[in-house]
């Protein structure tokens, strides 16, 4: 073993794992929640769709048509209280904008960013 002056091994280098998808950039845990939404476009329209998945800064949502990415989105959703630690469900408006949209086996995915969110007051 080779070892410097000051009796400590040389330093190793570190080689870090690849990321599984170098487009994907995650800074929130998800949490894999089905919730029923309706998302208003900037253009105007009212749409069904349903998440996939919520995190602080981003959700995935399943739905009928594909949405342009870029487009800004406003929704609510009704946070439930088991999830955020608290004794009843929140109510959480959120605006933000669609990244990407692909089709699923039936649906389609589209991920939007969280830009803003406020919780209702109840």
């Amino acid at each position: 073993m080779n070892t410097s002056k000051s009796g400590l091994p040389p330093p190793q280098q570190v080689h870090p794992e690849p990321a599984a998808s170098p487009q994907e950039v995650r800074c929130a845990v998800r949490f894999p929640l089905e919730l029923p939404v309706v998302l208003w476009t900037g253009s105007g329209d009212e749409l069904a769709a349903r998440t996939q998945n919520v995190s602080a800064s981003g959700v995935l949502f399943e739905l009928d048509c594909a949405l342009q990415a870029g487009l800004p989105i406003r929704f609510s959703l009704r946070m439930p209280g088991a999830v955020l630690g608290t004794p009843h469900d929140v109510l959480v408006h959120c605006t933000g904008r669609v990244v990407r949209c692909s089709m699923s086996q039936s649906q389609y995915l589209a991920a939007a960013t969280i830009d803003e969110y406020q919780f209702a007051e109840q």
